[in-house]
Order: C-alpha cells, then sequence, then structure tokens
C-alpha cells in the first residue's frame, strides 16, 4: 500500500494525458527527472507501472491536496 497519493496529469505531446496518483517520493522523482532531461522514467502508481518517454512530456499537473471531498461540521 502506498502513503498518501496526489494525482497528477502527465500531458504528452501527442495529444495525450497520463493521469495517475503517486506518493511523495514518485512525484519527486518525476519532477527531478523532467529537470534533468532524462529520457526514459519509469513511475509506479498505486494501480500500475508506467514508463514514459519523458522527451514527450509537454506539462505535468499536480492536483492541490487541500481540497478535500467530506462534510463539514455544523
Amino acid at each position: 500500500m502506498m502513503a498518501e497519493a496526489t494525482k497528477v496529469e502527465i500531458g504528452l505531446g501527442i495529444g495525450q494525458v497520463v493521469t495517475a496518483r503517486l506518493d511523495d517520493d514518485g512525484l519527486k522523482k518525476l519532477r527531478k527527472a523532467l529537470e534533468n532531461g532524462d529520457r526514459w522514467h519509469e513511475v509506479t502508481t498505486e494501480d500500475e507501472t508506467l514508463v514514459i518517454n519523458l522527451s514527450t512530456v509537454v506539462f505535468l499537473r499536480v492536483a492541490d491536496r487541500s481540497h478535500s471531498i467530506g462534510f463539514a461540521g455544523s
């Protein structure tokens, strides 16, 4: 079981968006790989492992964790 995960969307230059939930470590590693200009990167999500050609990534959207679903107390 993964630690608390953050929803991310990885936009690819081919017009596809990959949505995944990553723990903090996975998100840090992905950002570092993008900054370094790495070509291929393996991402482990809650459900699967993705191998992404980072040279095709055009954006990385990270959801704000401050939004939550639920009911506030009265």
